[in-house]
């Protein structure tokens, strides 16, 4: 299946100001990943073309990196999930756009997989980013975005799965 996925946010503001997000992103000053609600996005070494790293069960390698413009992000995980996702920064129609991008085709699995279980998490996930890129930037949120249902029962399945599978860990 083809998917293109896309959300973004416009703001106020220079391209540098906004392009600093990207910049911030899995360091200890992240402005722009929602850590605090999802798994934190972390690489091998600082962000560079060739880093390699995700968030939870995705994975990915920096395949383009333009300070303050851009990162692009090759998947290699999980099964079934080919093609790029990236944060982008441009100017329209006066304002700086943030935009976040996934492209790829899904195969196998994944084909249920992405509809059903990834897709509602992602973009959970990227409008909390979205929401993050904005506090942090100074704005004031005048309605955060909630979760859907399915999010909600989403996370606390996954949740639960995970706190099993450590207990059992744990065990052996």
């Amino acid at each position: 299946m083809q998917v293109r996925n896309i959300h973004e946010r416009e703001f106020d503001r220079d391209l540098a100001s906004v392009g600093s997000l990207i910049d911030s992103l899995a360091s200890s000053n992240d402005r722009l990943w929602p850590n605090d609600k999802w798994p934190p996005m972390r690489f091998d070494r600082a962000l560079a073309i060739g880093a390699r790293g995700g968030h939870g069960p995705i994975r990915y390698s920096i395949d383009d990196y333009q300070p303050g413009r851009l990162i692009l992000f090759r998947f290699f995980a999980p099964r079934g999930f080919g093609g790029i996702h990236y944060y982008e920064v441009a100017q329209q129609h006066g304002l700086t756009v943030l935009r976040h991008v996934v492209e790829m085709r899904t195969t196998g699995l994944a084909n249920l997989s992405w509809p059903l279980l990834f897709q509602p998490l992602h973009d959970a996930l990227i409008e909390d980013s979205l929401d993050k890129a904005a506090v942090s930037l100074g704005n004031t949120l005048q309605s955060p975005v909630c979760w859907s249902i399915s999010v909600r029962v989403l996370r606390r399945v996954l949740g639960t799965i995970r706190k099993l599978r450590s207990s059992k860990s744990s065990v052996e």
